[in-house]
Protein backbone atom coordinates (compact mmCIF):
# COMPACT_ATOMS: atom_id res chain seq x y z
CA UNK A 1 0.00 0.00 0.00
CA UNK A 2 3.17 2.12 0.85
CA UNK A 3 4.54 1.52 -2.45
CA UNK A 4 1.37 2.37 -4.38
CA UNK A 5 0.67 5.36 -2.68
CA UNK A 6 4.42 6.62 -3.41
CA UNK A 7 3.79 5.86 -7.08
CA UNK A 8 0.31 7.67 -7.13
CA UNK A 9 2.35 10.83 -6.03
CA UNK A 10 5.19 10.73 -8.29
CA UNK A 11 2.52 10.39 -11.04
CA UNK A 12 0.50 13.20 -9.45
CA UNK A 13 4.01 15.12 -9.50
CA UNK A 14 5.19 14.56 -13.21
CA UNK A 15 1.49 15.70 -14.50
CA UNK A 16 1.60 19.27 -12.26
CA UNK A 17 5.24 19.46 -13.91
CA UNK A 18 3.68 18.89 -17.22
CA UNK A 19 0.87 21.13 -16.79
CA UNK A 20 3.51 23.76 -15.52
CA UNK A 21 5.84 23.50 -18.87
CA UNK A 22 2.52 23.60 -21.07
CA UNK A 23 1.14 26.61 -20.01
CA UNK A 24 4.93 27.81 -19.72
CA UNK A 25 5.30 27.33 -23.87
CA UNK A 26 1.90 28.95 -24.30
CA UNK A 27 2.91 31.90 -22.77
CA UNK A 28 6.02 32.33 -24.85
CA UNK A 29 5.54 35.22 -27.51
CA UNK A 30 5.30 33.99 -31.01
CA UNK A 31 8.06 34.45 -32.99
CA UNK A 32 6.90 33.43 -36.42
CA UNK A 33 3.65 33.43 -37.98
CA UNK A 34 2.06 33.02 -41.33
CA UNK A 35 -1.04 34.45 -42.55
CA UNK A 36 -3.01 31.26 -42.29
CA UNK A 37 -2.21 31.05 -38.96
CA UNK A 38 -2.96 34.20 -38.24
CA UNK A 39 -6.40 33.91 -40.28
CA UNK A 40 -7.16 30.38 -37.95
CA UNK A 41 -6.08 32.04 -34.60
CA UNK A 42 -8.33 34.82 -35.10
CA UNK A 43 -11.51 32.72 -35.97
CA UNK A 44 -11.21 30.94 -33.16
CA UNK A 45 -10.94 33.87 -30.71
CA UNK A 46 -13.61 35.73 -32.12
CA UNK A 47 -16.26 36.23 -29.84
CA UNK A 48 -18.83 35.36 -32.25
CA UNK A 49 -17.49 31.62 -33.07
CA UNK A 50 -19.66 31.08 -29.84
CA UNK A 51 -22.65 31.30 -30.95
CA UNK A 52 -22.32 28.78 -33.56
CA UNK A 53 -22.30 26.06 -30.67
CA UNK A 54 -25.41 28.00 -29.43
CA UNK A 55 -27.47 27.88 -32.37
CA UNK A 56 -26.93 24.07 -32.82
CA UNK A 57 -27.85 23.52 -28.95
CA UNK A 58 -30.90 25.51 -29.45
CA UNK A 59 -32.18 23.98 -32.55
CA UNK A 60 -31.63 20.68 -30.85
CA UNK A 61 -33.82 21.59 -27.90
CA UNK A 62 -36.75 22.37 -30.26
CA UNK A 63 -36.46 19.55 -32.10
CA UNK A 64 -36.42 17.44 -29.11
CA UNK A 65 -39.42 19.50 -27.61
CA UNK A 66 -41.21 18.85 -31.23
CA UNK A 67 -40.47 14.86 -31.09
CA UNK A 68 -42.24 14.77 -27.74
CA UNK A 69 -45.36 15.57 -29.53
CA UNK A 70 -45.32 11.97 -30.42
CA UNK A 71 -45.20 10.69 -26.70
CA UNK A 72 -49.19 10.59 -24.80
CA UNK A 73 -50.08 13.81 -23.71
CA UNK A 74 -52.04 14.09 -20.46
CA UNK A 75 -54.29 16.19 -18.78
CA UNK A 76 -56.15 16.89 -15.44
CA UNK A 77 -59.00 18.76 -15.10
CA UNK A 78 -61.61 19.35 -12.16
CA UNK A 79 -64.61 21.28 -11.38
CA UNK A 80 -67.29 21.63 -8.90
CA UNK A 81 -70.52 23.27 -9.75
CA UNK A 82 -73.97 24.29 -8.49
CA UNK A 83 -76.87 24.55 -11.44
CA UNK A 84 -80.22 26.09 -10.77
CA UNK A 85 -82.27 23.17 -11.70
CA UNK A 86 -81.69 19.55 -12.51
CA UNK A 87 -83.41 17.07 -14.92
CA UNK A 88 -86.47 15.19 -13.63
CA UNK A 89 -88.53 12.27 -14.15
CA UNK A 90 -91.94 12.72 -12.62
CA UNK A 91 -93.48 9.73 -14.30
CA UNK A 92 -95.18 7.13 -11.98
CA UNK A 93 -93.96 3.93 -11.73
CA UNK A 94 -94.94 1.33 -9.71
CA UNK A 95 -92.09 -0.18 -7.44
CA UNK A 96 -89.82 2.07 -8.94
CA UNK A 97 -88.24 4.77 -7.43
CA UNK A 98 -85.83 7.30 -10.12
CA UNK A 99 -84.07 10.23 -7.58
CA UNK A 100 -83.04 13.64 -9.11
CA UNK A 101 -79.87 14.75 -9.74
CA UNK A 102 -78.33 17.03 -6.93
CA UNK A 103 -78.05 20.65 -7.75
CA UNK A 104 -74.19 20.79 -7.08
CA UNK A 105 -72.06 18.51 -8.78
CA UNK A 106 -68.26 17.37 -8.88
CA UNK A 107 -66.30 15.62 -11.23
CA UNK A 108 -62.71 15.12 -11.69
CA UNK A 109 -61.53 14.15 -15.14
CA UNK A 110 -57.73 12.79 -16.35
CA UNK A 111 -57.29 12.61 -20.32
CA UNK A 112 -54.55 10.81 -22.25
CA UNK A 113 -54.35 11.27 -25.74
CA UNK A 114 -51.80 9.69 -28.54
CA UNK A 115 -51.08 11.04 -31.66
CA UNK A 116 -51.52 8.57 -34.57
CA UNK A 117 -51.47 10.78 -37.31
CA UNK A 118 -50.67 14.50 -37.95
CA UNK A 119 -49.86 14.97 -41.67
CA UNK A 120 -46.41 15.52 -41.56
CA UNK A 121 -46.49 18.55 -39.35
CA UNK A 122 -44.18 17.26 -36.66
CA UNK A 123 -41.65 16.13 -38.83
CA UNK A 124 -41.82 19.67 -41.03
CA UNK A 125 -41.28 21.77 -38.26
CA UNK A 126 -38.00 19.81 -37.01
CA UNK A 127 -36.81 19.78 -40.65
CA UNK A 128 -37.41 23.62 -40.52
CA UNK A 129 -35.52 24.18 -37.22
CA UNK A 130 -32.75 22.16 -38.37
CA UNK A 131 -32.74 24.81 -41.56
CA UNK A 132 -33.07 27.71 -39.41
CA UNK A 133 -30.28 26.54 -37.69
CA UNK A 134 -27.61 26.43 -40.55
CA UNK A 135 -28.85 29.72 -41.99
CA UNK A 136 -28.49 31.60 -38.82
CA UNK A 137 -24.64 29.28 -38.36
CA UNK A 138 -23.98 30.73 -42.32
CA UNK A 139 -24.67 33.49 -41.10
CA UNK A 140 -21.57 33.50 -38.84
CA UNK A 141 -19.22 31.89 -41.79
CA UNK A 142 -20.35 35.70 -43.82
CA UNK A 143 -19.23 37.52 -40.44
CA UNK A 144 -16.45 35.22 -39.99
CA UNK A 145 -15.20 36.17 -43.62
CA UNK A 146 -15.14 39.65 -43.06
CA UNK A 147 -13.00 39.01 -40.00
CA UNK A 148 -10.32 37.68 -42.53
CA UNK A 149 -10.41 40.91 -44.22
CA UNK A 150 -9.14 42.48 -40.91
CA UNK A 151 -6.66 40.54 -40.64
CA UNK A 152 -5.25 40.38 -44.29
CA UNK A 153 -4.93 44.16 -43.82
CA UNK A 154 -2.88 43.90 -40.57
CA UNK A 155 -1.22 41.12 -41.48
CA UNK A 156 -0.18 42.70 -44.98
CA UNK A 157 0.49 46.06 -43.00
CA UNK A 158 3.28 44.70 -41.23
CA UNK A 159 5.10 43.36 -44.40
CA UNK A 160 4.95 46.98 -46.31
CA UNK A 161 6.61 48.01 -43.01
CA UNK A 162 9.19 45.55 -43.03
CA UNK A 163 9.77 46.04 -46.48
CA UNK A 164 10.54 49.58 -45.77
CA UNK A 165 12.72 49.27 -43.38
CA UNK A 166 14.69 47.07 -44.89
CA UNK A 167 15.18 50.06 -47.97
CA UNK A 168 15.26 52.29 -44.71
CA UNK A 169 18.55 50.33 -43.57
CA UNK A 170 20.24 50.02 -47.53
CA UNK A 171 19.94 54.24 -47.64
CA UNK A 172 21.22 54.24 -43.58
CA UNK A 173 24.45 51.95 -44.98
CA UNK A 174 25.13 54.22 -48.35
CA UNK A 175 25.39 57.19 -45.71
CA UNK A 176 27.14 55.97 -43.48
CA UNK A 177 29.68 55.04 -45.83
CA UNK A 178 29.52 58.47 -46.99
CA UNK A 179 29.85 60.17 -43.84
CA UNK A 180 33.20 57.68 -43.15
CA UNK A 181 34.45 58.95 -46.64
CA UNK A 182 33.91 62.86 -46.26
CA UNK A 183 34.77 62.63 -42.25
CA UNK A 184 38.17 61.54 -43.71
CA UNK A 185 38.24 64.53 -46.37
CA UNK A 186 37.26 66.73 -43.63
CA UNK A 187 40.11 65.56 -41.91
CA UNK A 188 42.24 65.79 -44.87
CA UNK A 189 41.57 69.33 -45.55
CA UNK A 190 40.08 69.08 -48.88
CA UNK A 191 36.44 68.76 -47.70
CA UNK A 192 34.23 71.51 -45.68
CA UNK A 193 32.67 70.42 -42.57
CA UNK A 194 29.26 71.56 -43.64
CA UNK A 195 29.12 68.70 -46.27
CA UNK A 196 29.70 66.51 -43.44
CA UNK A 197 27.80 67.96 -41.07
CA UNK A 198 24.81 67.24 -44.26
CA UNK A 199 25.70 64.09 -44.18
CA UNK A 200 25.34 63.22 -40.76
CA UNK A 201 21.67 65.50 -40.42
CA UNK A 202 20.38 63.17 -43.39
CA UNK A 203 21.68 59.96 -41.05
CA UNK A 204 19.63 61.13 -38.22
CA UNK A 205 16.50 61.93 -39.88
CA UNK A 206 16.85 58.29 -41.82
CA UNK A 207 17.08 56.71 -38.03
CA UNK A 208 13.98 58.75 -37.72
CA UNK A 209 12.04 56.63 -40.32
CA UNK A 210 13.23 53.72 -38.48
CA UNK A 211 11.88 54.71 -34.85
CA UNK A 212 8.75 55.50 -36.65
CA UNK A 213 8.27 52.48 -38.94
CA UNK A 214 9.15 50.20 -35.48
CA UNK A 215 6.37 52.21 -33.78
CA UNK A 216 3.64 51.86 -36.79
CA UNK A 217 4.90 48.14 -36.37
CA UNK A 218 4.43 47.84 -33.00
CA UNK A 219 0.61 49.63 -32.82
CA UNK A 220 -0.17 47.00 -35.53
CA UNK A 221 0.84 44.23 -33.76
CA UNK A 222 -0.78 44.96 -30.71
CA UNK A 223 -3.96 45.00 -32.76
CA UNK A 224 -3.05 41.65 -33.92
CA UNK A 225 -2.16 40.26 -30.96
CA UNK A 226 -5.95 41.05 -29.70
CA UNK A 227 -7.70 39.45 -33.00
CA UNK A 228 -5.46 36.28 -32.30
CA UNK A 229 -5.41 36.17 -28.69
CA UNK A 230 -1.65 35.34 -28.38
CA UNK A 231 1.26 37.72 -27.85
CA UNK A 232 3.48 38.29 -30.13
CA UNK A 233 7.45 39.09 -30.33
CA UNK A 234 8.59 42.53 -31.26
CA UNK A 235 10.47 41.18 -33.78
CA UNK A 236 7.82 38.44 -34.86
CA UNK A 237 8.81 37.27 -38.71
CA UNK A 238 5.46 37.60 -41.13
CA UNK A 239 6.12 35.22 -43.16
CA UNK A 240 5.20 36.04 -47.35
CA UNK A 241 2.05 34.55 -48.35
CA UNK A 242 2.03 32.25 -50.66
CA UNK A 243 -0.87 33.28 -53.25
CA UNK A 244 -2.41 30.06 -55.00
CA UNK A 245 -2.75 30.24 -58.34
CA UNK A 246 -6.24 30.84 -59.72
CA UNK A 247 -8.33 31.18 -62.74
CA UNK A 248 -10.03 34.42 -62.87
CA UNK A 249 -13.22 32.70 -64.74
CA UNK A 250 -13.85 30.67 -61.83
CA UNK A 251 -17.01 30.25 -60.26
CA UNK A 252 -17.62 32.39 -57.21
CA UNK A 253 -16.91 30.63 -53.84
CA UNK A 254 -17.58 32.89 -51.10
CA UNK A 255 -20.06 32.10 -48.20
CA UNK A 256 -22.71 34.16 -49.19
CA UNK A 257 -23.28 32.20 -51.97
CA UNK A 258 -24.05 29.09 -49.93
CA UNK A 259 -26.17 31.47 -47.40
CA UNK A 260 -28.71 32.36 -50.62
CA UNK A 261 -28.93 28.55 -50.99
CA UNK A 262 -29.66 27.50 -47.38
CA UNK A 263 -31.96 30.14 -47.67
CA UNK A 264 -34.04 29.14 -50.46
CA UNK A 265 -33.96 25.52 -49.14
CA UNK A 266 -35.53 27.33 -46.05
CA UNK A 267 -38.50 28.86 -48.11
CA UNK A 268 -38.93 26.13 -50.43
CA UNK A 269 -39.67 23.90 -46.89
CA UNK A 270 -42.17 26.49 -45.92
CA UNK A 271 -44.60 25.64 -48.68
CA UNK A 272 -44.39 21.97 -47.09
CA UNK A 273 -45.00 23.69 -43.65
CA UNK A 274 -48.52 25.21 -45.07
CA UNK A 275 -49.88 21.90 -46.15
CA UNK A 276 -48.94 19.58 -43.52
CA UNK A 277 -50.57 22.62 -40.81
CA UNK A 278 -54.02 21.82 -43.52
CA UNK A 279 -54.14 18.54 -43.42
CA UNK A 280 -56.44 16.12 -40.61
CA UNK A 281 -55.26 14.79 -37.46
CA UNK A 282 -55.96 12.40 -35.77
CA UNK A 283 -55.48 10.14 -32.54
CA UNK A 284 -56.33 8.13 -29.82
CA UNK A 285 -57.99 8.90 -26.08
CA UNK A 286 -58.85 7.54 -23.19
CA UNK A 287 -60.63 9.56 -20.35
CA UNK A 288 -61.16 8.39 -16.68
CA UNK A 289 -62.70 10.26 -13.84
CA UNK A 290 -64.53 10.51 -10.32
CA UNK A 291 -67.61 12.62 -9.87
CA UNK A 292 -70.96 13.16 -9.56
CA UNK A 293 -72.93 12.38 -11.67
CA UNK A 294 -70.83 9.82 -13.50
CA UNK A 295 -71.99 8.61 -16.95
CA UNK A 296 -75.33 7.16 -15.86
CA UNK A 297 -77.30 10.45 -15.08
CA UNK A 298 -79.89 8.38 -13.17
CA UNK A 299 -77.16 7.64 -10.34
CA UNK A 300 -76.63 10.43 -8.11
CA UNK A 301 -73.91 9.29 -6.19
CA UNK A 302 -70.01 9.73 -6.68
CA UNK A 303 -68.38 6.88 -8.72
CA UNK A 304 -65.31 6.37 -10.93
CA UNK A 305 -66.07 6.23 -14.89
CA UNK A 306 -63.87 6.20 -17.97
CA UNK A 307 -64.68 6.24 -21.71
CA UNK A 308 -61.86 6.01 -24.73
CA UNK A 309 -62.03 6.46 -28.72
CA UNK A 310 -60.72 7.81 -31.65
CA UNK A 311 -59.91 11.90 -31.61
CA UNK A 312 -60.40 13.56 -35.70
CA UNK A 313 -60.06 16.99 -35.99
CA UNK A 314 -59.56 18.73 -39.29
CA UNK A 315 -59.13 22.80 -39.04
CA UNK A 316 -60.15 24.17 -42.23
CA UNK A 317 -59.44 27.33 -41.58
CA UNK A 318 -55.91 27.10 -42.91
CA UNK A 319 -57.69 26.63 -46.34
CA UNK A 320 -58.90 30.24 -46.98
CA UNK A 321 -55.38 30.98 -46.16
CA UNK A 322 -53.45 28.72 -48.16
CA UNK A 323 -52.83 30.47 -51.23
CA UNK A 324 -51.72 34.06 -50.05
CA UNK A 325 -49.16 32.07 -47.53
CA UNK A 326 -47.53 30.08 -50.81
CA UNK A 327 -47.56 33.32 -52.59
CA UNK A 328 -45.70 35.13 -49.80
CA UNK A 329 -43.37 32.58 -50.05
CA UNK A 330 -42.70 32.88 -53.68
CA UNK A 331 -42.34 36.75 -52.94
CA UNK A 332 -39.62 36.02 -50.19
CA UNK A 333 -37.88 33.58 -52.74
CA UNK A 334 -38.16 36.04 -55.95
CA UNK A 335 -36.81 38.63 -53.18
CA UNK A 336 -33.71 36.57 -52.80
CA UNK A 337 -33.18 35.45 -56.36
CA UNK A 338 -32.86 39.67 -57.16
CA UNK A 339 -30.44 39.92 -53.91
CA UNK A 340 -28.12 36.59 -54.91
CA UNK A 341 -27.89 38.44 -58.50
CA UNK A 342 -26.95 42.23 -57.22
CA UNK A 343 -24.17 40.47 -55.15
CA UNK A 344 -23.28 38.09 -57.87
CA UNK A 345 -23.06 41.56 -60.02
CA UNK A 346 -21.05 43.38 -57.58
CA UNK A 347 -18.77 40.68 -56.86
CA UNK A 348 -18.33 40.13 -60.30
CA UNK A 349 -17.72 44.30 -61.03
CA UNK A 350 -15.24 44.05 -57.99
CA UNK A 351 -13.30 41.28 -59.51
CA UNK A 352 -12.67 42.75 -63.18
CA UNK A 353 -11.48 45.81 -60.89
CA UNK A 354 -8.94 43.17 -59.13
CA UNK A 355 -8.01 41.47 -62.07
CA UNK A 356 -7.14 44.89 -64.00
CA UNK A 357 -5.58 46.27 -60.91
CA UNK A 358 -3.02 43.18 -60.95
CA UNK A 359 -2.35 43.48 -64.67
CA UNK A 360 -1.20 47.25 -64.11
CA UNK A 361 0.56 46.45 -60.65
CA UNK A 362 2.82 43.94 -62.32
CA UNK A 363 3.31 46.38 -65.35
CA UNK A 364 4.51 48.86 -63.19
CA UNK A 365 6.91 46.28 -60.90
CA UNK A 366 8.54 45.94 -63.97
CA UNK A 367 9.61 49.05 -64.72
CA UNK A 368 10.36 49.65 -61.13
CA UNK A 369 13.25 47.42 -61.30
CA UNK A 370 14.56 48.96 -64.90
CA UNK A 371 13.89 52.23 -63.07
CA UNK A 372 15.89 50.70 -59.92
CA UNK A 373 18.77 49.13 -61.83
CA UNK A 374 19.59 52.34 -63.52
CA UNK A 375 19.13 54.83 -59.60
CA UNK A 376 21.36 52.05 -58.37
CA UNK A 377 23.89 52.92 -60.83
CA UNK A 378 23.71 56.43 -60.54
CA UNK A 379 24.31 56.04 -56.84
CA UNK A 380 27.19 54.12 -57.57
CA UNK A 381 28.64 56.81 -59.76
CA UNK A 382 27.98 59.26 -56.89
CA UNK A 383 29.65 57.12 -54.50
CA UNK A 384 32.96 57.34 -55.95
CA UNK A 385 32.95 60.51 -57.27
CA UNK A 386 31.61 62.19 -53.57
CA UNK A 387 35.25 59.56 -52.49
CA UNK A 388 37.24 61.50 -55.09
CA UNK A 389 35.88 65.02 -53.67
CA UNK A 390 34.48 66.07 -57.31
CA UNK A 391 30.80 65.71 -55.68
CA UNK A 392 29.34 67.35 -52.98
CA UNK A 393 27.21 65.88 -50.66
CA UNK A 394 23.89 67.52 -51.34
CA UNK A 395 24.27 66.53 -54.80
CA UNK A 396 25.53 62.72 -53.58
CA UNK A 397 22.28 62.39 -51.13
CA UNK A 398 19.48 63.66 -54.01
CA UNK A 399 21.13 60.52 -55.80
CA UNK A 400 20.85 58.45 -52.56
CA UNK A 401 17.29 59.47 -52.48
CA UNK A 402 16.10 59.21 -55.37
CA UNK A 403 17.33 55.63 -55.34
CA UNK A 404 15.59 55.46 -51.85
CA UNK A 405 12.48 56.90 -53.84
CA UNK A 406 12.58 54.39 -56.41
CA UNK A 407 12.93 51.36 -54.58
CA UNK A 408 10.01 52.53 -51.90
CA UNK A 409 7.32 52.69 -54.96
CA UNK A 410 8.98 49.29 -56.22
CA UNK A 411 7.82 48.22 -52.27
CA UNK A 412 4.79 49.59 -52.83
CA UNK A 413 4.29 48.33 -55.60
CA UNK A 414 4.95 45.06 -54.55
CA UNK A 415 2.55 44.78 -51.46
CA UNK A 416 -0.26 46.56 -53.41
CA UNK A 417 -0.16 43.38 -55.81
CA UNK A 418 0.11 41.06 -53.18
CA UNK A 419 -3.36 43.23 -51.68
CA UNK A 420 -4.15 42.84 -54.80
CA UNK A 421 -4.13 38.95 -55.54
CA UNK A 422 -5.56 38.20 -51.82
CA UNK A 423 -8.03 40.41 -52.31
CA UNK A 424 -9.13 38.44 -55.55
CA UNK A 425 -8.92 35.05 -53.72
CA UNK A 426 -11.14 37.11 -50.85
CA UNK A 427 -13.67 38.25 -53.19
CA UNK A 428 -13.69 35.03 -55.23
CA UNK A 429 -13.90 32.79 -52.10
CA UNK A 430 -11.85 30.58 -53.80
CA UNK A 431 -8.79 30.49 -51.60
Amino acid sequence: MHILTKWLNKIVNLMMISFILIAAVNAQPITHITLVQANAMARENYPVIKQKNLISQKANLNIENLSKEYLPQFSLSGQASYQSDVTQINIPIPNVKIESQSKDQYKVLGDVSQLIYDGGAIKQQSELQQLNAEVEQQKIEVELYKLKQQIDQLYLGVLYLDAQRKQILLVENNIQIAVKNVQAQVQNGVAFKSNLDLLKAELLKTRQRIIELDASRKGIIETLELFINNPLADDVIFEQPFVQPYNFNSAIGRPEIKLYADQAKLFDHQTKIIKAKNQPKASIFLQGGYGRPTLDLLKDQFAFFYIGGIRFNWSLSGLYTRKTENELVNINKRTLDIQKETFLLNTNTQLKQQQSEINKLKLLITSDEEIIALRASVTEAAKAQLQNGVLSSNDFLKEVNDEDQARQTLVTHQVQLLQAQINYQIISGNQ
